[in-house]
């Protein structure tokens, strides 16, 4: 005998389809910073934040870890081309890699205290991002003090510079 499970959440199931791809990507360009996050999760407050993150070329993400043992962080790319650049504690670039849906890599695990940046190789380029909840803004001391803050003069030459890097 089967027995049906209660749907607590009264939601329906959310089909991630080409057309949401487009719409969360034409967002990302109309930004002012070149990205717009789709949060899956209906609160930033839920023990799970899941996320498509549309990123555009140029769009500077301060490199940057998470201090918190829980905040490991997954990674996927759904489309484009995104380069994950790792650091050692006084800025040395340690890793690189070019993930792609259709490449070799097409994701990573980032553990909590990895100093980290990500930045769109090509336009149209959206990852799938996973952490636990509840959402967190970064605190000074997540935030790399050997890399420019996003926003300032020196932060496009720093992206330009991790870009020559990569293997």
């Amino acid at each position: 005998m089967r027995t049906a499970i209660l749907n607590r959440s009264m939601r329906p199931p959310r089909l991630i389809d080409r057309s949401l791809l487009d719409r969360t990507t034409a967002e990302a360009i109309a930004s002012p910073r070149g990205r717009k996050n789709f949060n899956l999760h209906a609160s930033e407050s839920e023990p799970s934040n899941r996320l498509l993150n549309a990123i555009e070329p140029g769009s500077y993400v301060q490199p940057h870890r998470h201090a918190d043992a829980s905040k490991d962080e997954t990674l996927v790319v759904v489309r484009g081309r995104l380069a994950a650049v790792f650091f050692d504690d006084l800025g040395g670039i340690t890793t690189t890699a070019v993930l792609a849906p259709d490449g070799e890599r097409i994701g990573v695990d980032i553990p909590h205290g990895t100093f980290h940046t990500l930045f769109a190789l090509e336009t149209g380029t959206i990852f799938f991002e996973a952490k636990a909840g509840p959402y967190a803004a970064l605190g000074p001391e997540e935030r790399a003090p050997w890399a420019p803050a996003e926003g300032t003069l020196e932060a496009a030459a720093y992206l330009a510079r991790l870009s020559s890097q990569l293997g």
